[in-house]
C-alpha cells in the first residue's frame, strides 16, 4: 500500500483516538448500540462486511468481501457522488472490531474516518466513528459548515443503522 496514493499525510492516524492534523477539521460520534456478546458479534461481523454502508442504501464498491489494509472502496452518495478510498487499518480484538479508510484521488474530502465497535467492561456495545477532514473539491469547500454538519449527521445515522443490524429478532 503506497502512501503516496493518498491525499493526506498522517496516513492511519485514526487508530489514535482524538488525533486531527492542523488544517483538518475533527469529527468524533459514539453511538450506543446495545448490550452483550451477540450485539458486539452482529455489530463486527455487520461494520467489516460492509453491510453496514450498504443498509445506509449508498453504493459499495469494495475490491473485497470484507475490510482489510490495502482494500479499495468506492461509496457513491446519492447515484452520482463518488468518493474513492483505501482501508488503512483493520482491527478484530476480543471486545473491540473496526476499521478506517483514507481518501484517494477524487474524493470530495481530503481525510480519513474510522469505525470502531467496542465491548465495554459492563457488556454496553458502542460504535464511534472518527474522522480528520478536509475539502478536496469545489462542492465541499462551498458547503463549509454544512459539509461537516452532514458529514456528522451521517455518522449518526452509521450508529442507528448498526444498531438495527445488531439487535434485530433479539429480546432485550
Amino acid at each position: 500500500m503506497s502512501v503516496a496514493d493518498f491525499t493526506y499525510d498522517h496516513v492511519g492516524a485514526t487508530r489514535e483516538a482524538g488525533f486531527c492534523p492542523p488544517g483538518f477539521h475533527p469529527m468524533h460520534v459514539r453511538t450506543r448500540l446495545g448490550e452483550g456478546e451477540e450485539v458486539f458479534r452482529r455489530a463486527t461481523e455487520a461494520l467489516l462486511t460492509w453491510e453496514l454502508h450498504r443498509e445506509l442504501g449508498v453504493g459499495v464498491d469494495a475490491a473485497a468481501d470484507r475490510a482489510a489494509p490495502g482494500v479499495d472502496v468506492t461509496i457513491t452518495l446519492a447515484g452520482v457522488v463518488k468518493a474513492p478510498c483505501r482501508v488503512v487499518w483493520t482491527l478484530e480484538e476480543h471486545r473491540k472490531a473496526g476499521w478506517a479508510y483514507g481518501t484517494l484521488a477524487g474524493h470530495p474530502e481530503c481525510g480519513e474516518e474510522s469505525f470502531v465497535v467496542d465491548r465495554t467492561g459492563d457488556g454496553t456495545v458502542w460504535l464511534t466513528v472518527e474522522a480528520f477532514s478536509k475539502p478536496a473539491r469545489w462542492y465541499t469547500r462551498a458547503g463549509g459548515p454544512a459539509t461537516r454538519a452532514f458529514q456528522a449527521a451521517y455518522a449518526r445515522r452509521c450508529g442507528r443503522a448498526l444498531r438495527r443490524l445488531a439487535t434485530a429478532g433479539l429480546e432485550d
